[in-house]
């Protein structure tokens, strides 16, 4: 018969397939294959409970929670359609530079910086090392001075974390790094010391964003007693942003799955859900229009 009327097999049983489904070939399909009521609520109930975050990290923060599996356009779409989206435009410079060749693998690049907090009236000193290629906080310290002994203090005890690390040590030009001494420590431990262009903090950016974000989401919400508990809710706020947070600049994954080479673990248990759910929801919704032909 379908011979006879020169439709091919393959047609035949496309349409069989689609039998009781309405015809859509001139009609918006909607993405994922229309969420189920109950996901949708958890998109904006999750929202809700972290306010602060932006939606693509709170895409993969309820995947990886297995909360819902939808992909970051989707969760952008029902967070305005809940008035839940602020919106804002960051403006480029137009000047921005390169930078350094970017590492491929940790422990190529460990940036290090100071960066300056109120305390008491006065000043305490966070010295950090971040890895490049990880953006993994290494090593910390909240010191009472600056001086080149503590610099060298904490980069001493990066490395005695990782022994066999021999990084390129990249800072901006402040004075303990220019310093006879800092040299001498450099070249004593066998490594690289690179200096950032003069008045273009942006080369450093990794580092200078880490302080950026502590200071907002620890620094100015906490109180101190005294150091010690500067020193405790400092180091925990750090401990959360290496094993917890997800960091934008790696692909929503910790700096501590980057670093220990779990990011494409993840990426690809993600792109698992992500499809799973999408199945799920394609079969869900054939079932459901089958029913009512």
């Amino acid at each position: 018969m379908l011979k006879a009327v020169e439709l091919p097999t393959s047609k035949y049983y496309e349409w069989k397939k689609r039998f009781g489904i309405p015809n859509q070939h001139n009609g918006k399909i909607p993405r994922d294959f229309w969420l189920a009521p109950w996901e949708k609520e958890a998109i904006v109930d999750f929202k809700r409970k972290h306010p602060d975050e932006g939606y693509k990290r709170l895409t993969y923060m309820m995947m990886d929670q297995d909360i819902v599996a939808v992909s970051p356009s989707t969760t952008y779409r029902h967070l305005r359609m809940a008035g839940l989206t602020s919106n804002w435009n960051k403006k480029s410079s137009g000047t921005k530079k390169k930078g350094f060749t970017q590492p491929l693998k940790p422990h190529e690049h460990w940036h290090m910086d100071i960066s300056y907090i109120n305390f008491r009236g006065t000043f305490l000193f966070l010295i950090c090392v971040l890895d490049g290629y990880s953006r993994f906080i290494v090593h910390h310290d909240l010191r009472v001075n600056m001086q080149e002994y503590d610099v060298e203090l904490v980069l001493q005890e990066a490395l005695e974390k990782y022994p066999h690390a021999t990084p390129r040590i990249i800072s901006d030009n402040g004075p303990q790094f220019i310093s006879k001494e800092f040299k001498s420590f450099i070249k004593f431990n066998g490594l690289k010391h690179a200096r950032t262009s003069v008045n273009h903090p942006q080369s450093n950016g990794k580092l200078e964003a880490f302080h950026g974000n502590i200071k907002t989401e620890c620094i100015r919400l906490e109180s101190f007693i005294d150091l010690e508990d500067a020193r405790a809710k400092v180091a925990e706020y750090i401990r959360k942003y290496n094993h917890q947070r997800l960091h934008s600049g790696i692909g929503f994954v910790t700096p501590f799955d980057m670093l220990t080479g779990r990011a494409e673990t993840v990426f690809k248990e993600r792109d698992e859900k992500l499809e799973k759910a999408r199945q799920r929801r394609k079969e869900n919704y054939q079932k459901k229009y089958r029913k009512s032909a």
